[in-house]
């Protein structure tokens, strides 16, 4: 039986597709960022009410969240590994369960059988004429969960890039297609204009970013932010966890080209994309792009394998020993670990690596400093004090490594808001931290 038999033999539709494989107490794998499955998600939610305690594993989505509406609780339950805006209420509300993980031990969770997967909602580009999809805008956080399921129930989108890499998986490992021609979910971060203090902690760290340099893209506006600053760099390389809009318009620039980089040279290295439908069509069959499982990408023996390594990432507040509190506002989780200590503990070891978090030095109009004498009671340690190096904000940037608490508390004071300065200072006496 040709492949091309053996598609149109799976092929079926979407609600026939979640009636045969969804089962009352079933573990789903569901896709995410801007790789949601529209087409089987509402035929899920559509059939919900005929099945019971149904589980949805997912990290990061993008867009409405109809899977966790409240009137299918009872029918739909979500865990998820990462918390995005459009699940934070649910976590809130207790009607969503999180798992702390780092991102480069998520799909491990799968893959090891502590989370066994009954079925997987894979989102695909068409076959290529072996018979091979790719998983596309989100390989990462996809392939490996898919690929341990029991079955895959596939979404074979027209419109879905096809992405190099280890990103492909051929028709016969898949159980259901259903075929759709949707626009993906798209996501912009660094959009128009943004304020003077992101401008300047932006080209701080443009600053500190070496001709040469491998780049890593946390999430959020700032990591975003500072490729506008890098026009004038010579020969940057990428291998990061996510790819923006920001990192097509540097290779448009000639900016980006991977010439200098130890591991994968002349390519870019990602696991998930996070953008607009145009950055999505530059990604389409580009032999620049390699997309890979995040327990490769993520892994830091495998970033610190790259030459002048540079992780960007932000923080929520940081205490004057270097503690990093990048999840949590005290107890009240607000996002998750990511890919933030994988980055910048894989940096710390790489040659020339700069591992940077990068924050304002306030929030509330000036009224609190984001650096602080002690994290907030209940606050979460994403980076600790022993993997801390740079740390930036508007006010300048200092590096931690090698320095003594003492030494710490002096330079994090002169990088806060100046009328918090004076109280880090005592604080830090009063701690015994600072004579």
């Amino acid at each position: 039986m040709t492949w091309q038999e053996t598609y149109r033999k799976k092929l079926t539709t979407a609600e026939a597709a979640i009636a045969a494989a969804v089962k009352s107490g079933c573990r789903i794998f569901l896709t995410g960022n801007c790789s949601v499955p529209r087409t089987l998600v509402n035929a899920l939610v559509a059939y919900a009410p005929n099945v019971q305690d149904v589980e949805i594993a997912q990290t990061l989505t993008v867009g409405p969240p109809v899977w966790a509406a409240p009137e299918l609780d009872g029918h739909l339950h979500n865990t998820i590994g990462f918390i995005g805006p459009n699940m934070r209420e649910p976590v809130w509300q207790q009607r969503v369960d999180f798992i702390p993980v780092m991102l480069s031990e998520f799909n491990m969770l799968f893959k090891q059988g502590i989370l066994p997967l009954d079925v997987a909602f894979a989102h695909l580009s068409p076959p290529d004429e072996n018979g091979y999809c790719s998983y596309g805008v989100e390989t990462g956080l996809a392939k490996t969960p898919a690929e341990s399921s029991k079955t895959i129930v596939a979404q074979i989108n027209r419109q879905m890039p096809y992405i190099l890499g280890d990103s492909l998986i051929h028709v016969d490992k898949l159980d259901y297609i259903v075929e759709c021609d949707d626009p993906l979910d798209s996501h912009q971060m660094a959009t128009g204009k943004t304020d003077p203090i992101a401008e300047k902690i932006a080209r701080n760290i443009a600053a500190l970013i070496p001709d040469g340099a491998t780049l890593q893209i946390g999430i959020g506006v700032m990591p975003d932010l500072v490729l506008r600053y890098l026009a004038d760099k010579k020969d940057l390389g990428v291998h990061t966890e996510l790819i923006s809009d920001g990192i097509r318009h540097l290779v448009e620039l000639g900016v980006i080209t991977g010439a200098r980089k130890t591991l994968h040279p002349g390519k870019i290295v990602a696991g998930f994309v996070l953008g607009t439908k145009e950055l999505s069509a530059w990604l389409d069959h580009n032999p620049m792009i390699e997309m890979h499982p995040t327990e490769y990408v993520n892994d830091p023996c495998v970033v610190g394998q790259n030459y002048r390594q540079v992780a960007i990432n932000g923080a929520i507040e940081v205490d004057i020993t270097g503690q990093v509190c990048a999840d949590s506002f005290g107890p009240k989780i607000y996002s998750g670990v990511g890919g933030q200590l994988d980055f910048i503990y894989g940096t710390s070891r790489s040659e020339g690596g700069i591992p940077i978090i990068a924050l304002p030095s306030t929030a509330n109009n000036d009224e609190v400093s984001r650096i602080v004498p002690v994290l907030r009671e209940g606050a979460g340690v994403v980076t600790t004090r022993y993997h801390t190096h740079w740390v930036i904000t508007e006010y300048g940037a200092v590096d931690l490594y090698g320095k003594s608490i003492r030494q710490r508390v002096e330079a994090l004071a002169s990088i806060a808001h100046p009328k918090f300065r004076d109280m880090l200072l005592q604080k830090g006496r009063e701690l015994r931290y600072y004579k």
